[in-house]
């Protein structure tokens, strides 16, 4: 409806109006207005339960990094426990290096490395021997036979010369009972009709070996160094008929170790040595061979 004005007559008009007045406008802004607050008011009421629970998530990271960080620096703060490096064996470094033939001078340096701390200095010039108190030595490629056939050539002429009892005219000396026995196989096919006999302390007492070696005549004895050494000062084995000494110095046991790496066989051999053959060396009564 619109309505006209002129001077003294009023027309309204029923005509419709195709635009709002401003009035209409403002309710309808106003109308509006509360319905978006209550849009807003609800979406902040679903964000805040999505903060707050990204709150606690950095919180409880927050809460958790502490003790991370502390257990970092105490792991940085304790010293590092450095590997132990296993220490090298006898058996290791033999197993490493090339086997090469023993020599007159390996016995020279052990009994120089023996006696170092136990003898004066004029006393350790005494126990060096000259280089004719030795006995060609084996280059790894003799049996005992070839090599006692090589070292006494005229054996057959010495045994039947030998008469003395309790002394032999050929000892052996090795690390064990069991390589005594092996030695006293392969010592065969040199020996001829001498007699071998065993110098050794397994299952045989020392009076029995004492008896054995007074009642006859042994030309070669074979055995360990504790034993022989022992014979020597009961008396039960002189060294009157000896000649020559042989050391089994290239054999090896289970741990590759020789007869001079073995702590208690290099101690009885070096008292075996000292029980009369150094002097009788010196003497040129007895030489010394490296098997």
């Amino acid at each position: 409806m619109r309505t006209f004005t002129d001077d003294s007559t009023t027309v309204t008009s029923c005509a419709p109006r195709l635009y709002p007045s401003a009035a209409e406008e403002e309710e309808v802004e106003e109308e509006k207005r509360p319905v978006e607050k209550t849009q807003m008011k609800a979406e902040k009421r679903k964000r805040q339960p999505e903060k707050t629970a990204k709150v606690k998530k950095k919180k409880s990271t927050e809460q958790k990094d502490p003790v991370v960080t502390q257990t970092k620096e105490m792991d940085e703060q304790k010293p590092k426990k450095k590997r132990k490096r296993k220490k090298k064996t006898i058996t290791d470094v033999l197993a490493s290096s090339e086997l090469k033939p023993g020599s007159p001078a390996d016995l020279q340096d052990l009994v120089t490395l023996y006696f170092s701390d136990k003898r004066s200095v004029i006393e350790l010039e005494e126990l060096k021997l000259a280089d004719s108190s030795f006995l060609s030595s084996n280059d790894l490629t003799h049996t005992l036979s070839s090599y006692l056939k090589q070292v006494c050539p005229k054996w057959a002429k010495i045994q039947k010369q030998h008469s003395e009892s309790s002394s032999v005219v050929i000892l052996i000396v090795c690390s064990s009972a069991l390589r005594a026995i092996e030695l006293i196989k392969q010592v065969t096919a040199f020996k001829g009709e001498a007699k071998a006999v065993k110098l050794f302390a397994k299952h045989i007492k020392m009076e029995e070996q004492v008896k054995l070696l007074q009642k006859g005549v042994a030309h070669i004895g074979v055995g360990t160094p504790g034993r022989i050494a022992a014979l020597i000062e009961k008396e039960g084995l002189n060294l009157q008929a000896l000649r020559y000494v042989v050391l089994d110095w290239n054999w090896r046991d289970q741990k590759l170790r020789r007869m001079g790496d073995i702590p208690e066989i290099r101690l009885d051999l070096m008292k075996l040595l000292e029980s009369g053959i150094f002097s009788a060396c010196r003497e040129e009564k007895v030489k010394i061979g490296l098997f």
